[in-house]
């Protein structure tokens, strides 16, 4: 559907429904509940999916809203994380969030700067490629060149704090601290993402994804779009990538690789596209998925070939589920709604 406007044609916004906003608000509390009842290897799981729902969330930005399939975004993830180390490295007291947090973002996003304003140019499978390509190149760059430790990666010499006239606001050396930073860090990129996509920037790029020459014919700039469009989601991902670096106070190549890209790629997919819900349903699910099948303690020696596992598993879910996770309960209500009108 699309509505009139004195530039141009662009999508029109759908109404809000109480699921779009109940549903993430509820899920928040329970998250900012859990550490009080988990225990420390649960709450590191859960911050790994947390994290990794910033990422998926940033690439559905890409994906599900403009209709930009990349394979090279682990690559702005990589390069925060890395960013982070080694900007604080040379420090000798600890670094603050309030520095160190913008500029490795900012890191991710020049990079992606960089990639999105070459790689824009190609379209089809040739963007995907060259997203690829320039992921690839950032790889390697940090693998086999001593910049960046190698492919042994660096360590973060102390995590980042934030003081405010003598006093500590944020300490991500404690674990509770870490917990609730990565929990609002999900919770502003969710934020954030929803206002762009009720925006008229946010209609546009839905636009873009239906029917790009369209948009062209009524006087839309369309590179400029998925360029700001790419810039964001980079820089999203280098969100991500500095929570994880905090978390674990380790980052090495792996962190750029393309198997890291299709994962993401993997998550936004398994919980539907075009959904941010489903976004973080689908991070949620693949580490579940990837944890349970690496599992010794319940698979024994089947762990040992997670990847075939997982594999099979992911391809059951897409042939049974085409629109995702979040299509199943679209399924489910759809399918209740009608047997209550049967009813009356």
């Amino acid at each position: 559907m699309a509505i009139s406007s004195t530039s141009g044609v662009v999508v029109a916004r759908p109404p809000v429904s109480r699921v779009d906003w109940l549903a993430p608000v509820i899920a928040a509390i329970i998250l900012a509940a859990l550490p009080f009842f988990l225990s420390g290897y649960m709450q590191d799981l859960s911050m790994k999916i947390m994290a990794y729902g910033i990422l998926a969330l940033s690439l559905e930005l890409l994906v599900g809203t403009t209709g930009l399939v990349s394979l090279g975004h682990a690559a702005f993830f990589g390069i925060a994380a890395y960013a982070t180390v080694m900007l604080s490295a040379p420090l000798t007291s600890t670094p603050s969030i309030g520095w160190l947090l913008p500029a490795s973002m900012a890191c991710a996003g020049l990079y992606a700067l960089v990639v999105g304003a070459l790689s824009l140019r190609t379209k089809g499978v040739y963007f995907i490629m060259v997203t690829l390509a320039f992921a690839q190149m950032a790889y390697f760059v940090f693998h086999d060149t001593n910049f960046g430790g190698g492919s042994d990666g660096i360590y973060l010499n102390a995590k980042p704090e934030l003081a405010l006239f003598g006093a500590t606001l944020i300490d991500l050396n404690d674990r509770m601290h870490l917990y609730y930073f990565t929990l609002g860090s999900l919770v502003a990129t969710y934020a954030l993402l929803a206002l762009i996509l009720r925006s008229r920037f946010g209609r546009a790029l839905s636009g873009i994804r239906v029917n790009e020459q369209r948009m062209l014919a009524t006087g839309f700039s369309t590179y400029g779009y998925k360029l700001a469009a790419f810039v964001i989601a980079g820089t999203l991902a280098g969100l991500a990538g500095f929570v994880v670096v905090a978390k674990d106070g380790v980052v090495n190549p792996e962190f750029l690789s393309w198997h890291e890209s299709g994962a993401i790629l993997l998550m936004i997919i398994l919980g539907g596209l075009g959904s941010l819900r489903g976004s973080v349903i689908g991070a949620v699910a693949f580490v579940l998925l990837k944890e349970f099948f690496s599992s010794e303690a319940i698979l024994g020696r089947l762990a040992d070939h997670w990847q075939l596992t997982l594999g099979l598993t992911m391809i059951l879910f897409v042939a049974l589920l085409p629109d995702g996770l979040i299509g199943l309960g679209r399924y489910l209500t759809g399918r209740g709604r009608r047997r209550e009108g049967k009813t009356h």
